[in-house]
């Protein structure tokens, strides 16, 4: 926290990120408890898994009600998205050649604010747009840096529990995306979606408060040491992360189909109740939440990539219940299943991006992170041409190859690590 390298200062026997005795068989949650920058950035990504998908539902509804659009430029607002990956490298790159994390998360949280405060006073209809092209993709960044600051906490003292500490941390952040539509659609409801997109303009900032004025860990890169700069990495060195990133980008896309048509399908084809509906929609993250800690344990058995192959297998196979059941029993088979790919993949993702760029791991933070948002806006047109021409329920094949094409893909990274 001091900005000292290891053992510069924390003494014989002391932990780096605590000052207190070393405890080898520390658990991860009495880990995250010790140490600061770990139980702060567990609350400060509640707050932005919050304020993002409270947003993420209602924003479509805001520019057709609000700004007067028609559904079709409605829709094409998520290939704003598009641009979040650059954003995501800029500020990674940035991150890795000055050593600041926690200064570019505050910078990026400030943006986001006003981001969002510029969406919700918007008076015309294409403020939207390029507000989420040109500044959103600079706030989605804030997280990447939260987790790279907490990859270099865990390197001052390397231990089998610093796995376990990124799966409780990326569980916040799951948690406000499991409590943030709910709110969010209440917001709306009563008042408004412009008072709704200024409290997700609140909640991005309100990151900077538990982080509070903390620093730094103490793993400092040569330029924040006043040495030379370190060399950007070439494009050969990124190869594996780009290719780990775009078969996550496979397997994520099938999310916004999903999101998109199956409450469409259960409402108005299948004629299911909406406490039907709901608890359908809502079985996914919380089997999501209680698989995060119990893939950490099994990755390290099996190999996190290993464990992947078979957690994009349960998306294959959930596409294939949304696809061909038509029953309530199926559709709930296909969201427990996605609970299983995520429970996997949101916890291991963040460690697998970092691991294959070890010599930057800010840039493989930002762009693995960003790469949500490019998925979304690629599984949004994919599905919407799909949907034009197969039509539902068969639309879901679609995301149901894009997972196939991500098994294969990663039993293939096995095969070359």
């Amino acid at each position: 926290m001091n900005g000292q390298p290891p053992g510069s200062g924390a003494g014989p026997g002391l932990d780096p990120g605590t000052g207190q005795p070393g405890q080898p068989g520390q658990t991860a949650l009495r880990l995250v408890w010790a140490t600061p920058l770990y139980v702060r950035s567990t609350v400060a990504l509640f707050l932005s898994g919050l304020g993002f998908s409270a947003a993420a539902p209602q924003i479509a509804s805001f520019l057709v009600g609000e700004l007067h659009a028609s559904l079709t430029v409605a829709g094409l607002y998520y290939l704003t998205n598009l641009t979040a990956p650059v954003a995501g490298y800029l500020v990674g790159a940035r991150s890795d050649r000055t050593g600041s994390r926690l200064g570019l998360f505050r910078l990026c949280a400030v943006v986001g604010f006003a981001g969002w405060t510029a969406i919700a006073l918007a008076p015309r209809l294409w403020v939207p747009f390029v507000v989420s092209a040109v500044v959103l993709g600079f706030a989605g960044a804030a997280t990447s840096q939260l987790f790279t600051a907490i990859h270099d906490q865990a390197a001052l003292r390397p231990r089998p529990a610093n796995d376990g500490v990124v799966a409780i941390v990326r569980m916040a952040l799951t948690a406000g995306w499991v409590v943030g539509p709910v709110a969010g659609s209440f917001l709306a409801a009563v008042a408004g979606s412009r008072v709704m997109l200024f409290a997700t303009a609140v909640a991005t900032l309100a990151q900077l408060v538990p982080l509070g004025a903390l620093r730094d860990p103490g793993v400092a890169r040569p330029a924040a040491r006043g040495g030379s700069l370190p060399a950007r990495p070439g494009v050969r060195a990124m190869l594996p992360l780009l290719a780990f990133t775009a078969l996550y980008v496979c397997v994520y896309a099938g999310e916004s189909v999903k999101y998109a048509f199956l409450p469409i399908y259960m409402n108005d084809q299948l004629r299911f109740s909406p406490a039907l509906s709901g608890a359908i929609i809502g079985i996914q993250p919380l089997v999501e939440l209680v698989l995060m800690p119990i893939a950490v344990v099994v990755a390290r058995r099996t190999g996190e990539v290993r464990l992947m192959v078979l957690a994009a297998g349960f998306g294959v196979g959930a596409n294939l219940c949304f696809a061909l059941t038509g029953t309530a029993a199926g559709l709930f088979a296909g969201q427990i299943l996605m609970g299983g790919v995520w429970g996997v993949f949101a916890t291991l993702g963040i460690i697998v991006a970092q691991r294959l760029l070890p010599e930057a791991v800010a840039t493989a933070s930002a762009i693995f992170m960003s790469s949500t948002a490019l998925s979304s806006a690629l599984g949004g047109l994919a599905g919407g041409l799909g949907a034009a021409w197969a039509g539902l329920p068969l639309v879901f094949l679609l995301p149901a190859g894009f997972g196939l094409a991500a098994v294969v893909g990663l039993a293939v990274m096995t095969r070359v690590r």
